[in-house]
């Protein structure tokens, strides 16, 4: 982890080997929302399509705030929420996001981590990075013990991520009448 300062506030990032997970900020706009008109990310979270107001709304009333929340109660994190973008070191572009916060759908401890990453970037290593990057940060910085992580059944790429990072295999679960493997992880795993 580090920080790198923009103007006169330090922007929290986590460093991976190619990319760098990074807070949201209101200049992510166009990039965020030009990811969420990606079949490739909308067929599997449809719960981030919206207009591009809408999106400035989220950013700005949900994640943004969030996240200061987040930093603020580390490492007693609770029920906050944390929502990174991943960023090409190479070009600096935005070209994904990595999440972390509480799943009602899920038992107790029921803490997960999402991620989305462009058509334009996958198979490319940078999802497993940026996920390997939350969770070891999650569990060295933070009181969490257990991780979640869920992936539609159909969603191959998604799935191998979460098996690349080590999760094990629970069950399979619905949600909003979607079948979804559901996997943890545990800090002394």
């Amino acid at each position: 982890m580090n920080n790198e300062e923009i103007g006169s506030k330090e922007v929290f990032t986590i460093d991976c080997k190619d990319i760098v997970l990074r807070e949201f900020r209101l200049e992510d706009l166009d990039e965020l929302y030009n990811l969420t008109l990606q079949p490739e990310i909308t067929d599997y979270l449809p719960d981030w399509k919206g207009t591009k107001e809408q999106r400035k709304k989220w950013l700005i009333d949900f994640h943004m705030k969030s996240n200061e929340k987040f930093l603020k109660a580390i490492p007693n994190i609770g029920e906050q929420w944390l929502n990174l973008g991943i960023i090409l070191k190479e070009t600096n572009e935005f070209i994904g996001w990595c999440c972390t916060g509480p799943k009602d759908e899920l038992p107790l401890p029921n803490r997960e981590i999402a991620y989305a990453i462009s058509k334009d970037y996958r198979s490319k290593g940078y999802t497993t990075q940026a996920a390997e990057g939350l969770v070891k940060y999650l569990f060295e910085n933070t009181n969490v013990e257990v991780l979640n992580a869920i992936a539609l059944t159909r969603n191959i790429p998604s799935n191998r991520v979460i098996q690349k990072c080590g999760f094990e295999y629970i069950n399979i679960i619905e949600i909003e009448n979607e079948e979804f493997h559901h996997y943890k992880l545990s800090k002394n795993q």
